[in-house]
């Protein structure tokens, strides 16, 4: 029995589905947010309620693939760049500095660590823990009488707050992981000082005036955990009037592509506390207006390899690495906010499509740049054809200093969103990947669920649930991803009804221990076409985009020659360990698809190989998964004068050529690529 029922009618159907079924399935629009979850901490009043509730850092531990990306991570750029980076040199450094003084006291340090803890913290790795203790120690004991603390910074005489508001971020895990008071106590003092700041002085640097929506999540944080403090609600609307706008319509207040990403949540962040739906609706509206704007291409992101310019739109425009972080960790934390299985769907899309092409295979090296057609991947200056001066699509260990340390975040803080907790005391699988998780449950019911599956080079998602020997009585939701047509769901091996177009499956019922519930999400090849990029078009199946296979000539290069002008490393950072790479195209990529070949391109022929003995999918000559399509090389769609894939042409074209068949490949396994592609008669 499957019903489909909106937040008005929850409690009463759910109520009647419980008592009268022992299995109970029903397709829900809307999470519910009322009620009070009885073993993770919600917005409490005024604030109001988020739909999902993350997880302490450590509960959900990935495999497969996942788990695989983390341990490359662990061995590669992120659990080596203190001995390469010469911000995280403990030299004189100022996050070390009981006094705030020193060098290299700004984005760097808290960047870095944000996802180096977390990444310790989900691995339960002693060395890469006790590293991250040392900066966060000195950030703890570094706090003056007056309540500031770290680095001593002065913009036109006035307190630099940035850093400090990624450092938060990091406490907070740390709080997550140990349950150290001392964070609560650093947090009150330093919001007080805060609120004690003139308007006049507080969030003016650019990179703090456009960000303060993070400085606003650590202050409703730190309300939820402490009594007394109603005066935080009085700073969060201090912060509010003090950031950038971005409520603007047709608008933003700039267009630096990391601002984009990680700022237009600010609006449905102050949500919580207006609970305006004009604020909420800001945000979607600010999504949604980057993306007509900008956006027009295949992979989730946006044109803006540095800011977006107007006329640079063309899928040859790419993204910072940080900005595809930043919009991950937005994503997030908009489910947790709205519950709305949108951003979910848009984590995946960046996660699969886009972020995994930003670095080398092996995690050892990563890019500043990378954009949706992308046929070369050189060490020179392509402007103005990139809105920057240097080798910035270069894949160099010692380059990019932001992104050289920010990249840190995106896949652990992805793998700590695979479950949130709802507010009926139930859970719900909203991203999905092999793993598995400790959760509290009902009245502080503890479970585990083992996830098993290749998603999302897999149909098929295995879910196993473990009550310790003790029946469990909660609510389970399962996302349905936008894409997902025909979803099914099984329970114990017996197949349940399941409504088409469903946003959450929520199954109701008394768990048994190595209880089995398996989701299948039909995946068909769907053709986007993009009117306002010449008429492109880009072929998807499931959550996945396939782009062209491009023959990769890796050319290594040293990676201090070929560095972006403001890094800095190490003296003994040694670059013959740690080399970067240009990536020269070794096969034609000038294609286009025959137009014939995509009336029905559900008929297009699927490839599916052996899972790689490594369980990593994301490399051009290990991906599981292809397409093959008829295609015509287009000759006078040529690398340009700047040194970049050229233009689109406008389709259809005529091509001479003959027709050839291609393989298509999972986008975010092709380093280079090309995701939008012409059409030719």
């Amino acid at each position: 029995m499957t019903k489909k029922i909106g937040l008005l009618s929850y409690f009463i159907g759910i109520c009647f589905l419980s008592s009268a079924q022992s299995n109970a399935v029903v397709a829900v629009d809307q999470l519910p947010v009322e009620g009070k979850n009885l073993n993770y901490i919600n917005n409490r009043l005024p604030l109001k309620q988020n739909a999902l509730l993350k997880l302490p850092v450590g509960s959900i531990v990935p495999e497969g693939w996942l788990g695989k990306y983390l341990e490359l991570q662990k061995d590669g750029l992120t659990g080596h760049l203190g001995e390469i980076s010469a911000w995280l040199s403990k030299k004189n450094n100022a996050w070390l500095s009981s006094n705030g003084k020193g060098d290299y006291g700004w984005e760097e340090v808290p960047y870095w660590l944000k996802g180096y803890a977390n990444l310790g913290y989900i691995l339960k790795d002693p060395k890469i823990i006790a590293e991250s203790k040392i900066w966060l120690e000195a950030a703890i004991k570094s706090q003056r009488p007056d309540g500031y603390f770290g680095p001593l910074i002065l913009r036109n005489n006035k307190p630099d707050l940035w850093g400090n508001m990624i450092m938060l971020w990091c406490l907070q895990s740390y709080y997550e992981y140990s349950s150290d008071q001392r964070v609560l106590t650093l947090m009150t003092n330093y919001f007080k000082w805060q609120s004690n700041l003139p308007d006049s002085f507080f969030l003016k640097d650019y990179w703090e005036n456009s960000r303060g929506g993070d400085n606003l999540l650590s202050v409703y944080w730190l309300y939820n955990r402490t009594q007394g403090n109603e005066w935080l609600m009085g700073l969060a609307d201090k912060i509010h009037r003090n950031t950038a706008n971005w409520r603007q319509k047709d608008d933003l207040p700039n267009w630096h592509n990391v601002n984009v990403a990680q700022c237009f949540r600010e609006p449905a962040t102050y949500y919580l506390k207006s609970q305006s739906a004009e604020d909420l609706k800001a945000t979607y509206n600010n999504f949604h207006f980057v993306r007509q704007v900008f956006g027009q291409v295949p992979g989730g992101m946006f044109g803006a390899d540095e800011n977006a310019r107007p006329g640079y739109t063309d899928p040859r425009q790419g993204v910072e690495t940080c900005g595809m972080v930043e919009q991950m960790a937005s994503n997030e934390i908009l489910l947790g906010i709205t519950g709305d299985p949108f951003w979910a769907d848009h984590a995946e899309e960046v996660a699969f499509n886009t972020y995994p092409a930003a670095v080398t295979a092996d995690f050892k090296a990563l890019r500043y740049i990378t954009s949706p057609n992308m046929s070369i991947s050189d060490s020179h200056n392509h402007a103005p054809g990139i809105d920057n001066n240097g080798p910035f699509l270069m894949m160099n260990p010692f380059s990019s200093r932001c992104c050289q340390h920010n990249h840190s975040q995106g896949w652990p803080y992805y793998a700590e969103h695979l479950y949130m907790a709802t507010n009926d005391n139930g859970v719900a699988a909203v991203l999905y990947a092999a793993s598995h998780a400790d959760i509290k449950v009902g009245d502080n019911q503890k479970i585990q669920i083992k996830q098993a599956s290749n998603y999302p080079f897999e149909e098929s998602i295995r879910f196993t649930i473990g009550t310790n020997g003790k029946a469990a009585d909660f609510p389970f939701y399962l996302r349905i991803p936008a894409w997902a047509k025909q979803a099914q769901v099984k329970i114990n091996g017996k197949a349940q009804t399941v409504e088409p177009g469903a946003k959450y499956i929520r199954i109701d019922r008394k768990w048994k221990d190595g209880d089995q519930v398996e989701l299948l999400l039909p995946m068909s090849i769907e053709l986007n076409t993009w009117t306002a990029n010449k008429n492109a078009v880009s072929i998807q199946r499931g959550p996945l985009t396939y782009a062209l296979k491009i023959k990769e000539n890796y050319v290594k290069k040293d990676s201090k020659a070929s560095a972006i002008g403001d890094s800095k490393w190490q003296e003994t950072a040694d670059p013959t360990k740690w080399p970067s790479y240009e990536i020269l195209p070794a096969s034609d990529w000038n294609y286009g698809l025959v137009q014939n070949e995509l009336l029905a391109p559900d008929q297009l022929k699927v490839v599916k190989r052996a899972w790689p003995k490594d369980a990593f999918p994301f490399e051009a000559d290990a991906v599981p998964i292809s397409i093959l399509v008829k295609a015509k090389r287009i000759d006078g769609w040529k690398i340009d004068e700047n040194g970049l894939t050229g233009v689109l042409p406008l389709s259809p074209v005529e091509s001479q050529a003959a027709v050839q068949q291609v393989e298509l490949i999972p986008m975010g396994a092709a380093r280079l690529r090309i995701a939008a592609f012409p059409t030719v008669k």
